[in-house]
């Protein structure tokens, strides 16, 4: 901790400085600006932002009421053919702060948080990786603990939603030991990306298969710090082909992405014991069966609809995300996602954007027949699981350069899939849908 803590303050240090060269300085400027010029030189760039949001449970879920939680991001990278002539190569990393407290954890019982910066409070290094470039810029090889979901399984029309489902997708985020890796938790690993041809890019990736260890503490609080370096858990590997096109006269651009996951760790039946006796079979051991390894498929579809006229970069994006896997392993078996993000509409607002989207995680036949297992054992009318879904609104405006206010909407539909209120003595009834009203605001530098 000691030494997260000193990063933490040399980072904020020379965020400062760079922020006072950015805005003017003080009587020091000349002595800043020749500072910032040898970073320059020496290849080397400080980052810094905040996101702070206030949320609300307006109705449903397990009860009402509304949280502040926030997260600064410190980060450095350095070019390292700059700093030490190590052609070819970069390095990144990067601190969270998290502070606050998680809508979804203690008043919706949700499965797809509300944000995705919701988290338990604490200071932990992220990412910390190191990039080579090869054959003249057509593959890259990064190796050091890093996340998966800036590449994996994503779109760069999801990126202005609040809902951590439509980040990192819902499936992977539920049924992956710790998450898989992505905010807060990332994982050592080696990424591998090759492009292929103007048209197609190939990514491949082994990461170190939980964040956490084995038991029942959050992942979060058995790697409280991001300082566990865990390399010794089964795997977990992704692979997928993207292919790049432009469509019509116009020239819009779009991507088709197809891929596959497999995680090498024993998981979890979702119904049977070992002895073939249900879960909640009161004669059996109530322990569930462990089976071999666990997968995924997953495709994505990206596609510009239409170009602005402010700025032919921007206009409107549509993208898609389904995904599969076992019923009998996993909670959610089957996720899907889509929606819009419009941008450039208005020369008067030309970096505003607007976005709704909507996700669905079908929970898996497994969970849903242990579910009629309990009924029949017990004699209650406990509900059966079926399916959480959500619809989310959102618009950022830019209030000043650097700062973005984004009021946000969303509707949880069957919060935990559908499962039994814990607050309900009878144990019959589900959690209510909740409706969700925010802000976020987010300040970079």
């Amino acid at each position: 901790m000691p030494r997260v803590a000193k990063a933490l303050a040399g980072l904020v240090v020379c965020c400062a400085l760079q922020m006072s060269v950015a805005h003017g300085g003080d009587w020091r400027d000349g002595g800043l600006k020749a500072l910032n010029a040898r970073l320059d030189d020496w290849g080397v760039a400080f980052s810094a932002a905040y996101i702070g949001e206030a949320l609300g449970n307006a109705s449903g879920g397990i009860r009402r009421g509304r949280i502040y939680d926030g997260r600064i991001d410190l980060g450095v990278d350095v070019d390292l053919e700059k700093a030490v002539g190590w052609r070819g190569a970069t390095f990144h990393g990067n601190v969270f702060q998290i502070h606050g407290q998680g809508l979804s954890r203690d008043y919706i019982g949700n499965l797809m948080l509300v944000s995705g910066i919701e988290a338990l409070p604490s200071t932990r290094l992220y990412e910390f990786w190191i990039e080579q470039s090869l054959f003249g810029g057509r593959l890259f090889v990064k190796v050091g603990q890093q996340p998966s979901d800036t590449e994996f399984i994503d779109s760069k029309f999801d990126d202005i939603f609040v809902n951590s489902a439509l980040g990192w997708p819902g499936i992977t985020g539920v049924i992956l030991p710790a998450g898989g890796p992505s905010p807060p938790l990332a994982v050592p690993g080696i990424r591998v990306k090759a492009l292929l041809s103007d048209a197609f890019t190939a990514y491949l990736a082994v990461f170190n298969g939980s964040a956490g260890a084995q038991g029942p503490d959050d992942p979060q609080i058995s790697n409280p710090h991001g300082l566990a370096f865990r390399v010794n858990d089964p795997p977990w590997v992704i692979g997928q082909l993207k292919y790049s096109y432009r469509l019509g006269a116009a020239g819009l651009p779009g991507a088709i992405t197809g891929g596959g996951w497999y995680h090498f760790e024993q998981f979890d039946d979702e119904r049977w014991t070992a002895q073939g006796l249900s879960q909640a079979d009161p004669l059996g051991t109530g322990e569930p069966a462990m089976r071999r390894g666990n997968r995924g498929v997953f495709a994505v579809y990206e596609q510009r609809l239409a170009l602005s006229a402010v700025d032919p970069a921007k206009g409107v994006g549509f993208f898609a995300r389904a995904s599969f896997s076992p019923s009998d392993r996993n909670l959610i078996s089957f996720y899907l996602d889509g929606g819009f993000q419009v941008s450039g509409f208005s020369a008067e607002r030309p970096d505003d954007r607007f976005g709704i989207a909507m996700t669905y995680a079908r929970i898996s036949d497994g969970a849903r027949g242990l579910d009629r297992d309990v009924q029949r054992f017990t004699g209650i009318a406990t509900p059966i699981r079926d399916f959480e879904a959500v619809f989310e609104a959102t618009y950022i405006a830019m209030a000043a350069p650097g700062v973005a206010v984004q009021p946000v909407f969303q509707y949880v539909i069957h919060p935990g899939g559908g499962v039994v209120n814990p607050e309900d003595p009878t144990q019959t009834r589900r959690i209510k849908d909740a409706a969700v009203f925010g802000v976020r605001t987010t300040i970079t530098f």
